[in-house]
C-alpha cells in the first residue's frame, strides 16, 4: 500500500447477494450523491470506479441542429408508420449524402 492509498479517506464494505454495495453517508456528502444521482461505474486497475455523473438540465448540441431535427419530425413519423428500420433510412441518408458530395466535389 502506497503513502497515496493510506491518505486517502477508506472505508471496508461488504457487498449484499445481490452484489450492492452502501457507500458510507460521508462520502454521498462529500460528493453530493442523493438517491437521484447517476453513477458512473468502470473497472479500472483491478478495481472498481465509481464517479458520480453531472446531468446538465440544459440541453446540449447545436440549436440549428434540434430545429432540423424538429423539422422532420413529420418525415420520421411516417417512416416509423410505414416501418422502414433505421438501418434502412440511415442507408439511404449516407447514399443521398454521398450523391450530393459527388456532384459538388471540393466542398466536403
Amino acid at each position: 500500500m502506497s503513502v497515496k492509498d493510506t491518505e486517502r479517506p477508506t472505508r471496508i464494505v461488504r457487498a449484499l447477494r445481490s452484489g450492492q454495495v452502501t457507500i458510507p453517508a460521508a462520502f454521498r456528502r462529500e460528493l453530493g450523491i442523493d438517491e437521484q444521482s447517476l453513477l458512473r461505474m468502470t473497472l479500472e486497475n483491478g478495481g472498481l470506479r465509481i464517479m458520480p455523473v453531472q446531468v446538465d438540465d440544459e440541453p446540449r448540441g447545436s440549436p440549428w441542429l434540434k430545429e432540423f431535427y424538429d423539422y422532420f419530425a413529420p418525415v420520421r413519423q411516417e417512416a416509423e408508420e410505414k416501418g422502414y428500420t433505421d438501418e434502412e433510412i440511415n442507408t439511404w441518408i449516407d447514399e443521398a449524402l454521398a450523391a450530393v458530395r459527388a456532384e459538388r466535389p471540393g466542398r466536403w
